[in-house]
């Protein structure tokens, strides 16, 4: 028999995997995590998980534990968003924010059929609403109805969200606020308009949901809001509990009602399911109920106030920098970062200066531009999320924002037409419109050589090319691109 190794070199192989990760803590990943600053949250975190390790939270009449915990979170979430006054708004904790976004965009089309709606329901959005909802849409069957922004803001007009609103739209999706500017939508005038026509109005708050009940001077986004059918807010982002935790709050028990599943069509156990898995972790349903009741509304408070700090520094910093900008009118711990166009000379290039920031050890998250469904163009950008831990060392990133942007200040954008040129002409029939089929291997292989990816999925350490070739290439070129080069990543190794 093969000798099995020991906990300890199972765990220090754990550790040699993890050693090219990007930096959990500290700060230097602006997006992906958010870093409180408190190692003690961490570890009561980890207490609270180890303590329900083997429990299922498939059933609550087993494991009681777990109806109390998600009715505390549930309660808590309730409450900072306003809800308490309305004694049928209800809820349940959920993997993340994109089961939370599915099962709202389920409830809603559920409910649309029930009321005697036929066909394919539409489900209306800013272009800028959360990923999740078109992923949302593929898998229930509703038509996406996507809304351009205002280009030079990223904002979207309440006439062109309630425009579109008819009989055949099951939900309309507003944002609070958008991850990709965080632009806070025209939730109360979207809501109006869809509950006079009967229509259930969804306010993503995935990354908002924790921040923004303790920022100043924000219009009412939550339920407030008449017309507001349900919102989701992600635990696991300014939640600051770890991955696996989001809520989603409904304005009535049927609402609820209609994102469950249940069975008992099978010889097996009577099946309901609240969320989209059976089995399920109790682990960061214990997490994030922990970490609720350690820091309370003061303790939340306090750390948004330390982010708030750390985000206007940053603001400050971008505007001061000659070629970058802030787009739009970001509200909360977010922000988005765009060349200056205004000032040709002095133009830095957002993606280059992503790659120039992160040669100095900190990580910005590159965003491709994109053309809008009435032909305008948003343009490219870079985001930053900003959590507490930030405040900490915002002198040291600002020098460093300033050093890159002098760096590559003056560098043009990518061309992407002279990378393009090398494609083999079945690849660029492709890229120009042409046959939509399934897209050879060879070709996806010979567009990622382009991104700088080697053949066993090696990633280049500049993501500029990569991301600019996503903005010029068409869906049905990258796209699977892109999933191939996930699923080498995964790949056995031979």
């Amino acid at each position: 028999m093969t000798p099995r190794p020991t906990a300890e070199e199972v765990l220090a192989r754990l550790d040699a995997l993890r050693v090219d990760d990007a930096p959990t803590h500290g700060g230097r990943v602006l997006s992906y995590v958010y870093d409180t600053g408190r190692p003690d949250l961490d570890e009561l975190a980890a207490s609270a998980m180890r303590r329900v390790q083997a429990i299922n939270g498939l059933d609550p009449t087993a494991f009681p534990s777990v109806a109390r915990l998600e009715g505390e979170l549930v309660a808590f979430a309730r409450t900072m968003l306003h809800g308490d006054d309305d004694g049928d708004i209800v809820g349940t904790v959920t993997t993340g924010g994109t089961e939370s976004c599915l099962l709202a965009v389920k409830a809603a089309r559920d409910l649309w059929r029930a009321a005697g709606g036929e066909g394919s329901p539409r489900l209306v959005a800013p272009v800028t609403a959360h990923a999740a909802f078109q992923k949302a849409a593929h898998y229930f069957g509703l038509v996406l109805d996507l809304v351009p922004v205002d280009p030079a803001t990223g904002a979207v007009i309440a006439e062109r969200m309630t425009d579109r609103l008819d009989r055949d739209v099951a939900l309309v999706v507003v944002s609070a606020p958008s991850y990709p500017h965080a632009a806070l939508d025209p939730i109360a005038e979207v809501a109006a308009a869809a509950a006079a026509r009967g229509i259930a109005c969804h306010v993503d708050a995935c990354i908002g949901g924790f921040a923004l009940p303790w920022w100043p001077d924000v219009p009412a986004w939550d339920f407030r809001v008449p017309g507001v059918t349900s919102i989701s807010a992600d635990l696991h982002k300014y939640g600051y509990a770890p991955k696996g935790a989001s809520v989603l709050l409904h304005r009535s028990r049927e609402r609820r009602a209609a994102q469950y599943f249940a069975t008992t069509r099978w010889p097996g156990y009577p099946v309901v399911n609240p969320t989209m898995l059976g089995s399920r972790s109790a682990g960061p349903l214990a997490a994030a109920w922990a970490i609720v009741q350690a820091l309370g509304v003061e303790g939340y408070g306090e750390l948004m106030q330390r982010a708030r700090a750390a985000t206007e520094t940053l603001r400050a910093t971008i505007d001061d920098v000659p070629g970058l900008r802030v787009f739009g009118a970001p509200v909360g711990p977010l922000l988005a970062v765009v060349a200056d166009e205004s000032d040709p000379e002095n133009r830095v290039d957002p993606h280059h200066w992503a790659d120039a920031v992160r040669r100095r050890g900190w990580v910005l998250q590159q965003q491709p531009g994109l053309v809008q469904g009435d032909g305008t163009h948003l343009p490219r950008s870079t985001h930053l999320t900003v959590t507490p831990v930030t405040a900490e060392s915002v002198d040291s990133l600002g020098a460093v924002l300033r050093a890159a942007a002098d760096e590559v200040r003056g560098v043009p954008s990518v061309d992407t037409g002279s990378l393009l040129s090398s494609l083999p002409p079945d690849v660029l029939a492709v890229a120009a419109g042409g046959p939509t089929g399934p897209v050879p291997p060879e070709a996806l292989g010979a567009l990622l050589g382009l991104a700088g990816i080697g053949p066993d999925g090696t990633l280049p350490a500049e993501a500029a090319t990569l991301t600019a070739l996503i903005e010029a290439l068409p869906p049905q070129l990258v796209e699977p691109a892109l999933i191939a080069l996930l699923g080498s990543l995964v790949d056995s190794p031979p």
